[in-house]
């Protein structure tokens, strides 16, 4: 029979009277000590910040922070000045430019939500007129940086309105239960999917390219019918969870199964977005030296804009073709003869350009066709109508644009992303080949070749 494990402490052996003595007088004297500590403070002077503690006067106070701040020690200086708000009473105009001057600080230390706090509690201390516009803009310029935009409008909105007992976004848009969703709500959710939906993208952007991004897909969704018709979807879903929690669905085993394979989805994406963060850095340089080395993808082809004529039979064709040749308007005649609907109406425009060595937009796959209109020039009617599966067609030239090189400036940010998805494949790789060999992982692909292992010669394994 195997022994049992004993998880038992070992008993205390006795050191004597002598030691238990002196322990039991220890302990009296922390007692002592304790309780004298205890009285010490409930008897003496209210507790102060560290900062106030320095005893410096109030010339001091700005003295130091003044210097702090010129040596770009902005969170120090701001609490150099919380420490003198802590210390006592003073003038209510005085109490809100410090507030003011510790909002400054805090945002020029990158810290913009507290700073935005901290100018809400200067327009509370007093209201100045030298103040307000300027906490407006501070106030604007650290919801931009916080790429807070929703709350940025609805902050506005509040600052610019007639009746300040009404807050913006404050309406109702729906309720479940006794729970009210508002509209800032509403619009912080959408601005949150917006957000999820840029994470993705987020290690390769700039904080500027990323709120520009932002700006853009808000602008897209503040329709009405956009914002009710993602309310609805939220609304959906969110009563699914609810009755999903109600009904202990994610203690089910399959539930349970596919949350962990999400889990491990997101947690590895995640880690590899932190990864190309870290290690993807495209400067100005950067771009440059690759546009100069690939400015054969920056070429822009020949194009051409057309306008044609389209009839069922070639006698018709020729027809039109004379009277165009004896000076009938080109545009007149195609609203009145042609037979593409598309076009008709707009005296036979062809709205996209023709591409040189390409398709003709309106008319199909026609090379020759092709060649003919880059063999003349602008403003010129071809001489024979064009035979093609919809018909006969009599086009004419309207303008032509020569092969050219697009500038850097045109491309930068199809440069950057051609970059950027290069170098995350280079970081990808290179990564993913570290944590293989960190984790010894080995592929063994004779089995999918059906080769036998052991043959003679056959390597078993690659990694």
């Amino acid at each position: 029979m195997a022994e049992k494990l004993n998880f038992s402490l070992p008993e205390k052996k006795s050191k004597g009277p002598a030691r238990g003595v002196l322990t039991v007088l220890l302990l009296l004297v922390l007692v002592v000590l304790a309780g004298a500590n205890l009285l010490a403070v409930l008897s003496g002077p209210e507790l102060t910040s560290p900062r106030a503690a320095q005893g410096l006067s109030a010339k001091q106070v700005k003295t130091l922070a003044t210097k702090l701040a010129q040596r770009n020690l902005y969170a120090q200086a701001a609490a150099v000045w919380q420490g003198y708000l802590a210390t006592g009473d003073m003038a209510e105009e005085e109490r809100a430019r410090t507030l003011f001057q510790v909002g400054t600080l805090l945002e020029n230390a990158e810290r913009y939500g507290e700073a935005i706090e901290y100018y809400y509690r200067s327009e509370m201390a007093a209201a100045l007129g030298e103040l307000g516009p300027q906490i407006n803009a501070h106030v604007k310029q650290c919801f931009e940086k916080l790429g807070k935009f929703a709350a940025l409008r609805y902050e506005l909105m509040d600052r610019t309105s007639m009746d300040p007992s009404q807050t913006a976004g404050g309406k109702v848009v729906a309720e479940i239960g006794a729970e009210k969703i508002t509209e800032a709500q509403l619009d912080a959710l959408i601005e949150a999917s917006i957000e999820n939906q840029l994470a993705p993208m987020a290690a390769f952007m700039t904080s500027d390219q990323l709120n520009e991004q932002k700006k853009r897909l808000l602008e897209q969704s503040r329709s009405a019918q956009g914002r009710q018709e993602f309310l609805q979807g939220w609304l959906a879903q969110e009563i699914l969870y609810r009755q999903a929690l109600d009904a202990d669905l994610a203690a089910k085993p399959a539930v349970r199964q596919m949350l962990e394979d999400v889990t491990r989805g997101v947690l590895s994406q995640q880690l590899m977005n932190e990864q190309l963060a870290s290690r993807i850095n495209i400067t100005e340089t950067d771009l440059q030296t690759y546009y100069t080395a690939n400015r054969d993808k920056y070429v822009e082809p020949a194009r051409a804009r057309i306008s044609h004529i389209r009839v069922g039979d070639e006698q018709k064709a020729g027809e039109l073709l004379k009277r165009i040749e004896d000076g009938g308007e080109f545009a007149e005649l195609a609203k009145e003869f042609s037979e593409d609907e598309s076009t008709r109406d707009e005296g036979g425009k062809v709205q996209r350009d023709v591409v040189k060595g390409s398709d003709v937009p309106g008319i199909g796959d026609a090379n020759d066709l092709n060649e003919r209109i880059f063999a003349v020039g602008a403003a010129t009617v071809l001489e024979e109508p064009f035979e093609t599966g919809q018909g006969w067609e009599i086009v004419k030239v309207d303008e032509t644009f020569p092969k050219r090189q697009r500038g850097f400036d045109e491309v930068r940010q199809q440069v950057m992303m051609e970059l950027l998805r290069q170098k995350r494949q280079d970081v990808q790789r290179d990564y993913l080949d570290q944590m293989m060999d960190k984790y010894n992982v080995i592929v063994h692909t004779s089995v999918f070749t059906g080769a036998d292992p052991n043959a003679p010669g056959q390597a078993p394994t690659t990694k």
